[in-house]
């Protein structure tokens, strides 16, 4: 446990790559592989389940530290950090632990779940006493179910292939899935990772590294010269789903997220929908509830997926299906070097000869698609090919991509006729060049007004970057009218159900350079009306545009109204408060993206 506390200190501590690369580099070299194995799973996005509500922390923190409850919660809102709060008031610890990580993990901390509150505090508080402040801040972290780190997935994968002498798109592949919930790290599993020799794919399903798309925004007059002619690319419609991998080997169908989560249980639809297809086949696509002959607002399967038990009735009410385009592997063979036009042809003949099969399946497995089939309901689950659009001209294409919203879909995505399936989002100078293009329409936008500010995490801990925002319920008469609700939020007088107020509707932590961030951090400690533990409530002082990529109604929210992908475009200082949007605008936004 020491020496990865001390690797995540060093990693936290670093910004340039090559450092953070050579400390990893560091830790492989000597760390013992069960250690090694849970150091990966947590550095390559593993998420830790929380053990121990944190309110038992904080206040076996207090009674082992011998300071009041008022005391640290002042020590946490000056640090901005519950884990470094607690690992700094600890007193120093008597002796230092050699206990490995594994260890740490297994036999120390998963247990805790299961313990009484009792038993907890007293394991805890023993624990506490064997580690450095660096340890016990890891340790928190990890009990929190809050682990976080600056280092990206892919330099996990290249200090690895570094270490092992491997090639860095082998251990990718070999790393796939690895980060799972439901397989735990094991020093067999990270072995595996480093071999030299050929271990083929896992047999849990393992799927291929996505390839992902990079954003397309060079303007439209320089298509012809950067990206040569449309004919050069394949055109399909961007869909708002779930990126998934579809697995089918060994007589078994496995369901991956693009997040590297097994999701085969929620959509057993897909899964009847594969199993007759050939064992040795990967298909790469979109799952989307289809609804009245096309693909539904991602509100819908939002719904679908939060959904505990799958009912005849949440089958029939929000059905899914697969919506492929792309086939990575056939009958056994991988086809990701293959032209990205061949893997096309492919797909088109495979999707053809397995449709009917797939049907019977589908009938056969799952509650009410009988129902469906004999009706002739255009919501029966299928497997769907992804349209290819075909325009002489880009300006063609840019004026069929202004259709998008209408059809529920968020622009086009461009895939050269000759690329390879890659892996991950390669760096592309050249727009010509093998790979994949998003040409996403303009997201939706309003101006709307900061209420409320939180801390953010990592080194950014210190400084307030997470924010809710508000319109305004109806358009303000004037500048006058606008500044009285003000005075009135700033006197602390709870708002008249009728009159005009400020309606949250949405968060926000991403969109401003970290200069932006620290001067809106200076105006939140400025203008702060009152602490909510970690929450601050502000003066509405300043107005931000804020994009996103969808807007659905939602009861769940005081406003009545979600969004999808919200992030900071720009903060509005040219814009005084009573300008900002209301709900109404909100209302003509829902009205223009088709949303329920």
């Amino acid at each position: 446990m020491l020496a990865f506390s001390r690797l995540f200190a060093e990693l936290d501590a670093s910004t340039a790559t090559s450092a953070k690369v050579d400390a990893l580099k560091r830790y492989f070299a000597v760390a013992a592989p069960a250690d090694a194995a849970w150091a990966v799973y947590f550095l390559a996005g593993g998420k830790p389940r929380q053990v121990v509500p944190t309110a038992l922390l904080r206040v076996l923190a207090c009674e082992r530290a011998g300071i009041a409850e008022w005391l640290f919660e002042e020590c946490y809102q000056a640090v901005g950090d519950l884990a470094e709060t607690i690992a700094h008031v600890l007193p120093p610890a008597p002796v230092l632990s050699d206990v490995g990580l594994a260890e740490w993990v297994e036999q120390r901390l998963l247990p805790l779940r299961n313990a009484a509150p009792a038993e907890q505090s007293e394991r805890i508080a023993g624990y506490w006493d064997e580690l450095d402040t660096a340890g016990r801040f890891l340790l928190i972290k990890l009990i929190g179910g809050s682990f976080r780190v600056g280092v990206s997935k892919l330099l996990v994968q290249r200090a690895l292939a570094e270490v092992a002498g491997l090639d860095a798109k082998l251990v990718a592949q070999r790393l796939m899935g690895y980060t799972d919930a439901k397989s735990s790290p094991n020093a067999s599993r990270y072995e595996r990772l480093i071999a030299h020799a050929d271990v083929g794919l896992a047999d849990d399903g393992q799927p291929y590294p996505f390839f992902l798309a990079h954003a397309l925004e060079a303007p439209l007059a320089e298509f012809d010269a950067r990206l040569g002619s449309p004919s050069d690319w394949l055109i399909e419609w961007k869909y708002d789903g779930i990126r998934a991998q579809v697995v089918k080997r060994a007589g078994q169908v496995w369901i991956w997220s693009r997040g590297e989560e097994l999701v085969t249980e929620r959509f057993p639809e897909v899964v009847a929908l594969v199993q007759p297809w050939p064992d040795g086949t990967v298909l790469d696509g979109e799952i989307v509830v289809w609804k009245d002959g096309g693909p539904a607002a991602f509100n819908l399967l939002q719904q679908r997926i939060g959904r505990k038990t799958l009912t005849k009735k949440v089958l029939t009410d929000a059905p899914v299906g697969l919506i492929a385009y792309d086939l990575l592997e056939w009958q056994g063979a991988d086809l990701r070097e293959q032209p990205q036009a061949a893997r096309r042809a492919l797909l088109e003949a495979a999707v053809e000869s397995t449709a009917e099969a797939a049907r019977s399946a589908l009938i056969a497995k799952v509650p009410g698609a009988a129902e469906q089939a004999s009706s002739g309901s255009p919501n029966m689950p299928a497997i769907h090919l992804s349209p290819v659009e075909t325009r002489a001209t880009w300006a063609e294409l840019a004026v069929l991509r202004e259709t998008s919203r209408e059809r529920g879909v968020e622009g086009f995505m461009l895939k050269n006729r000759a690329a390879r399936y890659g892996t991950g989002r390669r760096k592309q100078e050249d727009l010509a060049g093998g790979t994949w293009w998003k040409w996403k329409i303009d997201p939706l936008s309003v101006d709307c007004v900061l209420i409320y500010a939180q801390a953010g995490h990592g080194r950014r801990a210190s400084v307030y970057t997470d924010y809710t925002f508000a319109v305004w319920s109806r358009t303000p008469a004037d500048a006058a009218e606008a500044q009285a609700v003000i005075d009135a939020i700033e006197r602390r007088e709870p708002a008249q159900p009728d009159a005009l107020q400020l309606v949250a509707f949405a968060k926000a932590y991403s969109g401003l350079t970290d200069e932006e961030f620290r001067g809106v951090d200076r105006i939140i400690r400025q203008t702060t009306l009152e602490k909510f533990g970690p929450v601050r409530s502000v003066k509405p002082t300043l107005v931000f545009e804020l994009g996103f990529e969808g807007i659905n109604r939602s009861p769940r929210h005081k406003s009545g109204i979600a969004v999808r992908f919200p992030r900071m475009l720009r903060i509005r200082s040219d814009k005084p408060i009573h300008e900002a949007d209301t709900l109404q605008s909100l209302e003509a936004l829902l009205a223009l993206a088709g949303g329920t």
